[in-house]
């Protein structure tokens, strides 16, 4: 099942999710759901919030990006319950885009080294040093699991230079070719 993806301005993209149990009812169909998303909406990742789920869940396939990323090549994974314990280097900037705030790219700075714990798919705990691309596509869902977006990490002029498309996606006026569930009046 394709979920819509919910639009700047719905409110649980700006609550922290609640922690996922193992016997959570209908995980497998949501973690799959969320896969199958993805993908039609040409993501490279996609956090449970970001189709109406307040729960610590995240997918990640950063296959697309492997021409300029090899690293990126076979980076499909599920995040359950991540926690980043510790983030290191010099921050480096990355132009970014999101499902959630269509129509708009900013570049965003942030650490290139995230050491983090996490549960997988079969709720296996690890802990596992992430860089690069990877790490950015990382901390981009996890940003959404924590109730934070891209436009979080802009100077705020930039943000009032944004006003009126943040405005428009907040009155439903959004031109994707994706499924989206916008504010409701």
């Amino acid at each position: 099942m394709i979920y819509p993806i919910y639009i700047y301005g719905q409110p649980v993209l700006r609550k922290k999710a609640e922690p996922v149990s193992e016997d959570y009812p209908g995980l497998a169909d949501i973690i799959s759901n969320m896969w199958e998303t993805m993908y039609v909406s040409d993501g490279v990742g996609l956090a449970a919030p970001q189709v109406g789920l307040s729960l610590r869940i995240f997918v990640i396939d950063g296959t697309a990006l492997a021409e300029d990323y090899p690293e990126a090549k076979d980076f499909k994974q599920t995040f359950i319950n991540a926690e980043i314990i510790e983030e290191s280097g010099d921050p480096w900037y990355y132009n970014e885009g999101c499902l959630s705030v269509p129509g708009i790219r900013e570049d965003v700075s942030r650490r290139p080294v995230i050491k983090m714990k996490y549960q997988d798919e079969a709720f296996k705990t690890h802990t596992r040093t992430f860089s690069g691309i990877q790490a950015r596509i990382i901390q981009h869902e996890y940003d959404h699991i924590e109730g934070k977006l891209l436009i979080d990490h802009v100077s705020l002029i930039r943000k009032q230079l944004l006003r009126k498309k943040l405005n428009d996606l907040i009155a439903g006026n959004v031109n994707v070719n994706y499924k989206v569930s916008t504010v409701k009046k």
